[in-house]
């Protein structure tokens, strides 16, 4: 959900900006957590980082497999297509 606040910030000397106060609030994001930087187009993503599987998103304990997470169901689900391809 895209939402407009109207409020802006501007970058600093070392590439910093500020996130309001109200906004980390709502998206439960406190000092010294980890916050996940991504690109969409044109448009920087800041989400708070949560372990999640790399290929459908799910918040379930992960696997790590070459430095990225991966859940049991999709694990499985790869495992029975490479079956397939033998």
């Amino acid at each position: 959900m895209k939402l407009s606040t109207g409020i802006v910030r501007r970058v600093d000397e070392l590439g910093r900006i500020v996130i309001p106060i109200e906004m980390r609030n709502s998206l439960n994001i406190s000092q010294k957590d980890p916050v996940e930087i991504s690109m969409d187009g044109s448009s920087i993503i800041l989400r708070k980082y949560e372990n999640r599987c790399v290929f459908c998103g799910a918040l379930r304990p992960a696997i790590r497999f070459n430095g990225k997470l991966m859940c049991s169901k999709c694990l499985k689900q790869i495992n029975e297509e490479n079956k397939d391809k033998e």
